[in-house]
């Protein structure tokens, strides 16, 4: 009896490994699947008929190029998952491609892959809404409701208008707005689109949204700038009530390892030097960062900062006299 057991452990495990195998890839040989799992051809057949009366829609085909696939379940059961947390799974993961976890942004995309795979029909736009709807500049950001985050993918991925509350100062105010992309920053999610009633484009909270509905009114997709940037620009630009630029003295790709992506916009100039904007609660202490970073730089912008930068050299060179003195 233990035996059999043990036999039927086995049978089981080689199974589920298959079955991630067909998951990892659309289509495997019968004689790679045999190799990677230490079995003879047969048993690979065996195995996928038992996915078969399991339900997984696993598809066999001859010739150049055939083999066994995978195919989309017809029923969501064999995933073990209903509709509510099947589109919870990805934005979830989703949220891990962001780079909300760090070193999980490969991981999260991969299995995001699987299960739009293995989706019926009736879901896997929805997923897909979401895969083509979402950007990113950080991860680790402020919980939203998934559904508004599904409405709004939506919303941008059928191209029609949208609509919510959002607090304006002490007041909440209908917007009604064209939705262009969800960009999801190291703190919080935001909606990138078009204000209708303002005539321009803005980025808005999904965190501070309520109330929110697609229209039935479809546009015409306007030249829009880059989600991302114009995004985070726009967060730097809001959070810090005073902003500088420098022309620094190394590659974009270095200055970026060593700022957040909420504290300052890099652009590269060239392939040595980059335009840092950033922000801070004084201008001291952004000039502070600033030299922390290790790289010669030139002030751009506001005038008055070259003044602070000649001060604070001026207060440095004195620290610097005083303790050779007393050396």
């Amino acid at each position: 009896m233990d035996g059999a057991r043990g036999d039927e452990q086995g049978t089981t495990e080689r199974v589920l490994t298959l079955l991630g195998l067909l998951q990892e890839r659309r289509v495997w040989t019968g004689p790679e699947l045999a190799d990677r799992l230490g079995v003879t051809p047969r048993t690979v057949r065996r195995d996928v008929e038992r996915l078969r009366v399991l339900g997984y829609p696993v598809h066999a085909s001859q010739g150049v190029g055939g083999g066994y696939q995978l195919g989309p379940g017809k029923d969501l059961p064999p995933l073990l998952l209903d509709d509510e947390e099947a589109i919870a799974t990805a934005v979830s993961l989703l949220a891990g491609a962001g780079g909300a976890v760090a070193g999980a942004g490969d991981a999260a995309l991969r299995a995001l892959t699987k299960l739009d795979r293995v989706l019926p029909t009736r879901l896997r736009h929805e997923v897909r809404a979401l895969s083509g709807s979402v950007e990113s500049f950080g991860g680790g950001r402020t919980p939203v409701d998934p559904e508004v985050l599904m409405t709004l993918a939506r919303a941008c991925r059928d191209e029609v208008e949208a609509t919510f509350d959002y607090p304006s100062g002490s007041q909440v105010r209908r917007r009604r707005v064209e939705p262009y992309r969800l960009v999801a920053s190291e703190r919080r999610w935001y909606l990138f689109a078009y204000d209708l009633d303002r005539d321009d484009w803005r980025s808005f909270r999904v965190d501070r949204m309520t109330e929110v509905a697609a229209r039935t009114w479809r546009f015409h997709p306007r030249a829009a700038p880059d989600a991302a940037s114009y995004v985070q620009e726009s967060v730097a630009s809001r959070v810090y009530p005073h902003q500088a630029r420098f022309l620094v003295h190394a590659s974009a790709d270095t200055v970026r390892a060593q700022i957040p992506a909420s504290a300052a916009v890099v652009l590269p100039r060239g392939s040595e030097r980059c335009e840092v904007v950033s922000g801070a609660a004084s201008l001291d202490f952004v000039l502070m960062h600033m030299v922390l970073l290790g790289h010669d730089f030139e002030v751009l912008d506001p005038p008055e900062l070259s003044a602070r930068c000649r001060a604070l050299a001026a207060r440095l060179l004195s620290a610097g006299a005083t303790v050779a003195e007393e050396l």
